[in-house]
């Protein structure tokens, strides 16, 4: 009875313990991107490195426009998109939930194309 007790406990502790995993990087971000919407006399370029960090700017003519420093970060063991340089403070979005993340993904590919 002991035995049978001792078992029971024993797989009951074993069967709680889940491995942690790491959230999945969207590492095809890394490259060079270029916008395909923009407006008209304007070109936006993004730059993702492969520590997930990037910088996106948009240019009409050779003026600058639009600069935004752009980083994927995990911060408790979710992803977020953090964006500095665009509103006083920095912005993060997160990309918890996998619906999000699909749609920031749909997002990119309907936007930009890799050059």
């Amino acid at each position: 009875m002991k035995l049978l007790l001792f078992t029971c406990c024993f797989l009951l502790l074993v069967s709680c313990h889940q491995e942690k995993k790491e959230p999945q990087k969207p590492t095809f971000l890394i490259g060079d991107w270029v916008r395909i919407n923009d407006k008209e006399g304007s070109i936006t370029y993004e730059t993702w490195h492969t520590n997930l960090k990037g910088l996106g700017y948009t240019l009409k003519e050779k003026d600058t426009t639009f600069k935004e420093k752009l980083n994927i970060v995990t911060i408790n063991d979710i992803l977020f998109l953090k964006v500095e340089g665009v509103n006083k403070n920095e912005t993060c979005l997160s990309l918890r939930n996998k619906h999000l993340l699909l749609l920031f993904v749909k997002i990119r590919r309907m936007s930009f194309q890799k050059r």
